[in-house]
């Protein structure tokens, strides 16, 4: 069961027509040029994957770009970053790269009005969970929940607060150190949303809970093709980051395909790419995902200076100087290296000694450099208002 803060979806009536079709249906059409797809109701079968591949039931067709920006208004919904995927093909392409399918238990994040969702359930999954933050999507999804009797099960909800730990029944439950489980979570991300998701689900990996209770449950995910190259870079690389090293330490992480912006309605102003994931049996780095996150957060604010800059945040001014020369000489770690030229065992060198010196120093593993700041620009305007009262005094 759902927790108690989603509202779970049942399955609609079968008089519903699918996107608001009158009686008289315009004749079957489907996205860029693909195969036609038949109605509900006429007796034949949906052609949803590769030519030749006939699915054991039938799905609604696709609506055409037209009935897609009338109906969802996607004009007024760009700011939220919403980009529809419409062509078969293409969806038949990211479910290929999320691996076998076969009787698997997926978690579709954001199916919009369900060009995945038709090409995962095409893939002869075992059950279905879709998760909607729109409430103007669900009807459509209602239709394919309908078409595929006891496979889908809708939630509306917000996946950044949804209890992925109770999404799937316990039985498939893997050890950590076995073969990933038959769970796969697959989405078209909206971009507002991307990376705060996958630093939640990357912290999940590093303590094992929210989807990662059942195992090494993999991803393949959509973002913009420049957040799948941090992902997915290596030192030296121009666009090495923290999402680099967050993700690398915990995963394989592999840039899959790119998808011109032109794919998606409405366009994006940038391509995308999907990126699978598959958590690793054992970190690079074993330290608590926080501290990690800490000690490379603080390397990579000062991207285009010495390594040294950034480290130096993770004290307080008395003593900074020299803790900082004592991390860097501990873990044998130049300190006129740019951030994106260090390496894993770099980072890892790092974060081991900075564990270290916060054992022998609990008040370092609470200090944070910009309440520091905050605090001496705080002291700075008060001083400076004394003062001025004191003028006006006189």
């Amino acid at each position: 069961m759902p927790p108690r803060d989603m509202e779970p979806i049942t399955a609609p009536s079968s008089r519903m027509r699918p996107y608001g079709d009158t009686p008289r249906q315009r004749k079957d059409t489907s996205f860029s040029g693909s195969a036609p797809t038949a109605h509900r109701g006429r007796g034949k079968s949906c052609r949803m994957a590769a030519p030749g591949k006939v699915a054991a039931f039938r799905l609604p067709p696709l609506p055409t770009i037209g009935e897609i920006i009338k109906l969802y208004r996607l004009k007024a919904q760009k700011q939220l970053s919403q980009n529809f995927l419409l062509d078969l093909r293409l969806t038949d392409k990211i479910v290929k790269h999320a691996g076998n399918l076969k009787n698997a238990h997926v978690c579709e994040v954001g199916p919009g009005p369900g060009g995945i969702t038709r090409s995962i359930l095409s893939a002869g999954v075992e059950q279905l969970l879709l998760i909607e933050k729109d409430a103007r999507f669900i009807p459509g999804l209602q239709l394919l929940s309908e078409a595929a009797p006891g496979k889908v099960h809708i939630v509306h909800g917000d996946i950044l607060t949804y209890k992925m730990e109770k999404a799937f029944p316990k039985h498939l439950k893997k050890s950590w150190e076995d073969e990933p489980p038959g769970i796969h979570i697959i989405g078209n991300l909206p971009f507002s949303v991307s990376t705060p998701l996958i630093i939640k689900w990357l912290e999940n990996v590093s303590k094992k809970d929210g989807p990662f209770i059942y195992g090494r449950t993999q991803m393949t995910l959509t973002f913009q093709k420049e957040v799948a190259e941090r992902l997915t870079a290596n030192p030296g690389g121009k666009q090495r980051s923290r999402l680099s090293i967050i993700s690398q330490h915990l995963c394989t992480v592999e840039n899959c395909f790119v998808i011109p912006g032109e794919a998606f309605v409405p366009k994006p102003e940038v391509d995308v790419a999907v990126v699978h994931f598959t958590p690793l049996v054992q970190p690079k780095i074993e330290q608590p995902f926080e501290l990690v996150e800490k000690v490379v957060r603080s390397v990579f604010q000062f991207r285009r200076k010495y390594c040294f800059r950034g480290l130096e945040t993770l004290f307080p001014e008395s003593g900074r100087l020299k803790r900082t020369e004592q991390l860097m000489m501990t873990a044998n770690v130049d300190p006129t290296l740019r951030p994106f030229q260090l390496s894993m065992s770099q980072f890892r060198n790092l974060c081991n000694t900075y564990r270290k010196m916060c054992d022998e120093d609990p008040s370092l593993f609470v200090y944070n450099y910009r309440e520091e700041l905050k605090e001496k620009k705080t002291r700075r305007l008060l001083k400076s208002t004394e003062e001025t009262e004191k003028e006006n005094e006189l």
